[in-house]
């Protein structure tokens, strides 16, 4: 395993072991920003997770949220803010997000941890930008 696996593995496991239910996702940012990691780029459907990190880079593959051919959703910003709003307020899993943000029309999200924000992306190139507070750790 490389250092900057090794890295990812023990800063998601800092992170998750005290991250709060409601508003969770900026505890997360935190701390993996505090262990080096600059950006994460999700692909959609596949759950493909890219991590940018001052080790190296790190891909992920999650289990994918569809199989075969399927019609991409039109890009709906108001879907994608509810989704948002729904996990923001602990309500749902991570899981459940990514299936939202895909019914929702996104393909892509970026997530700038030096920044402080996510920017989602629908097929056309629609884009919806979001900023997430600052946090202490």
């Amino acid at each position: 395993m490389s250092i900057a696996i090794e890295n990812l593995k023990s800063a998601q496991q800092r992170a998750m072991a005290g991250r709060p239910k409601v508003s969770g996702f900026p505890y997360l940012a935190e701390t993996l920003r505090r262990a080096g990691v600059t950006r994460n780029i999700w692909s959609l459907p596949s759950c493909q997770s890219l991590y940018l990190t001052e080790k190296g880079p790190v891909v992920v593959q999650g289990s994918p949220l569809v199989t075969g051919m399927a019609d991409v959703p039109p890009f709906s910003r108001d879907a994608l803010i509810t989704a948002l709003r729904t996990d923001q307020a602990g309500n749902s899993t991570f899981p459940e997000f990514l299936t939202a943000t895909w019914r929702a029309g996104v393909v892509k999200y970026d997530v700038d941890f030096a920044a402080r924000t996510c920017t989602y992306y629908g097929v056309g190139e629609e884009k919806y930008v979001e900023s997430y507070p600052a946090v202490e750790i």
